[in-house]
């Protein structure tokens, strides 16, 4: 019987050794780097990769292609924080004279749209129809950006509820004069920013019409989407505009006086201004 018991103690001397090497073998991979990395170091990885926060009124915004007397017109605006950062045309009249216009007033049109952050831009002198077509484009760009941030502010609820006396949804991107169904909604911003064109005036040397910006209840800016063009009309057109559209931000009305020498195309600019101003409720 003595003699057995140093094979025991050896036996479980061995036994103990291995139990304490399976031990061991089996802790060992909750200290592995990299298995503490799979577990700890890629849910911050994936909780940093959306950016969606960011992208809120930011990207790049192409306009409808407008149609010139010389060629189509498209711009296309990047923009950042809901602010106009870069200003590029995809399309512009191209072959003979035109070549020389459009190298010239392009670049500067692309300049003044991103300096004054609206369509509301000189047209260039020489690119008359160009300029025009530029702005068309630039301010349907515009008119999808404020879309797309009136539903954005809509859908975060900063609309003006119905229970709040003024009688619009929250989802409509109304105007807070009650109107509801144009422009551009600016939710929570009381009367709001619109944008209306009005109908198309036939004169007896072209058609006239006119596009205005309200905001607040005031004409904060004018400008002529369509006017009499050829011949003699080009200088009329160019002499009188932006004398028309200076006029109705300054008055705020229809009330306008004509142009001297432009008698027929300011009849039509406060025809087709009247009817858009209808569309803002006066």
């Amino acid at each position: 019987m003595r003699k057995s018991h140093p094979v025991r103690r050896a036996v479980l001397a061995g036994a103990a050794t291995v139990s304490g090497i399976v031990l061991l073998l089996s802790l060992k991979p909750a200290s592995d780097p990299g298995a503490a990395s799979a577990a700890g170091g890629a849910p911050p990885a994936a909780a940093q990769s959306p950016q969606g926060g960011r992208g809120a009124g930011s990207g790049t915004v192409t306009g409808d292609a407008a149609t010139t007397q010389y060629g189509p017109v498209q711009v296309r605006l990047t923009v950042s924080g809901g602010k106009i950062t870069g200003a590029e045309a995809v399309q512009a009249p191209k072959g003979g004279q035109s070549d020389r216009v459009t190298a010239d007033a392009v670049p500067k049109l692309n300049q003044a749209a991103v300096a004054a952050g609206t369509a509301d831009i000189d047209a260039v002198s020489g690119a008359t129809y160009t300029s025009a077509g530029y702005r068309k484009s630039l301010q349907s760009a515009l008119d999808k950006v404020a879309a797309a941030s009136a539903g954005q502010d809509s859908g975060d609820g900063a609309g003006q509820g119905a229970g709040d006396g003024q009688g619009q949804g929250s989802g409509d991107g109304g105007q807070g004069q009650g109107s509801g169904d144009g422009g551009e909604g600016q939710a929570g911003a009381g009367q709001g920013t619109q944008v209306l064109t009005g109908d198309v005036a036939r004169t007896q040397y072209g058609a006239v019409q006119v596009r205005v910006t309200v905001s607040g209840g005031k004409i904060t800016g004018a400008e002529t989407l369509q006017a009499p063009k050829g011949g003699q009309s080009d200088r009329v057109t160019a002499d009188a505009v932006p004398k028309l559209n200076q006029a109705v931000v300054a008055a705020g009305t229809a009330d306008i006086d004509a142009v001297s020498g432009a008698t027929y195309t300011s009849a039509g600019y406060k025809q087709s201004l009247q009817s858009a101003l209808d569309r803002a409720g006066g």
